[in-house]
């Protein structure tokens, strides 16, 4: 939670406005997609946690325990779906629903395009896009169950502007927003909103990594000057699954700053 939004809500007692939803975080294991689901659970939410990394959940779900939430970490890889389906079915198994689905986790392999090769087109494909239709297929019939469910999907700035190098990345990040949209319009009536979170650039572990140099040439582009936070992002997030957004459908909300307008 950001202190932004501590200060709104208050550190102590923020409102449980997701208590006793089920929520599925997929990449939870560090980044955006671990400030995710730190804020679901801190509206009330039992967040399951996923991604191949089984430890780096654990170390998540402790630290989501520690503030009074509940959190299961459980090893999910989207690129398989066999174990996107043996996950969602042991989920389902123990709660009876999914609530809230955030596909959030990703990967990048970046090259220019002629030097891209078919595995590394087929990886970056298979995660980001293909993952994300792997878990919205699984949970959807749930959610259409139970008439009811929000999902959101992480897609990116460059799915929108492209960028040098990252054709694979930002092809896959444009068709997860085609994805939320077709979603959106087929599952309406049961009750389900599919929307998109873009972000801009973020300070994660990869951004902190970079030279200072690099660093000034990207905050010169963007205009509020500064990179955004994981947690911003998560804000986002817990705001389109929560009542707030009820009326909310097929949209993409942009984190970045004024990159992208």
């Amino acid at each position: 939670m950001t202190t932004q939004t501590a200060e709104r809500h208050g550190a102590c007692n923020p409102p449980m406005i997701l208590e006793d939803q089920i929520a599925l975080v997929t990449g939870a294991s560090r980044g955006i997609g671990k400030a995710i689901a730190m804020a679901l659970s801190a509206q009330g939410a039992k967040v399951y946690l996923c991604s191949r990394n089984l430890e780096a959940l654990e170390v998540v779900a402790t630290e989501i325990t520690d503030r009074d939430g509940r959190a299961v970490p459980i090893r999910m890889d989207i690129r398989d779906n066999k174990d996107v389906t043996r996950a969602v079915k042991e989920i389902v198994g123990e709660t009876s629903r999914i609530d809230i689905l955030v596909n959030n986790a990703g990967f990048r392999n970046d090259k220019l395009l002629v030097r891209t090769g078919e595995e590394e087109w087929r990886e970056v494909l298979e995660t980001n896009l293909s993952g994300t239709f792997f878990c919205m297929r699984q949970v959807i019939p749930a959610m259409s169950r139970k008439r009811y469910g929000r999902i959101v999907n992480i897609t990116s700035v460059v799915g929108f502007t492209g960028n040098v190098g990252q054709a694979n990345y930002a092809a896959a990040k444009a068709g997860i927003v085609g994805l939320s949209k077709t979603a959106a319009r087929e599952y309406a009536r049961r009750g389900i909103t599919v929307n998109a979170v873009a972000p801009g650039f973020i300070e994660t572990s990869m951004a902190s990594s970079m030279e200072e140099e690099m660093r000034e040439v990207i905050r010169g582009q963007i205009p509020m000057a500064r990179l955004g936070s994981a947690e911003e992002v998560a804000d986002s997030v817990a705001f389109l699954v929560s009542p707030q957004a009820s009326y909310i459908t097929g949209q993409v909300l942009h984190v970045n700053g004024g990159l992208y307008v």
